[in-house]
């Protein structure tokens, strides 16, 4: 997310990139497999030892999307509306 505001400007997220200290309710960047590599932001609900659950988003606890565990999770573009 560097490089995206104005000069100067820090990211407002601070993001987990270590799949070995996930917890629930950390906010992670994922991809979705269908949408380039572009990054979403995510918070954890699930952390299980092969995948995580990521709430996908804040307004709507019912968007939920399995992801892999891993720097930058992915989740495939098939569970995406």
């Amino acid at each position: 997310m560097q490089g995206m505001g104005e000069t100067g400007e820090a990211c407002p997220f601070e993001f987990n990139f270590d799949p070995a200290s996930f917890k629930i309710g950390d906010t992670i960047s994922y991809r979705v497999t269908t949408l380039d590599e572009f990054p979403f932001v995510g918070t954890l609900i699930e952390v299980h030892e092969d995948f995580v659950v990521i709430a996908g988003d804040p307004n709507d606890p019912t968007v939920r999307y399995r992801g892999t565990r891993e720097s930058r999770p992915v989740v495939d573009g098939s569970e995406i509306d």
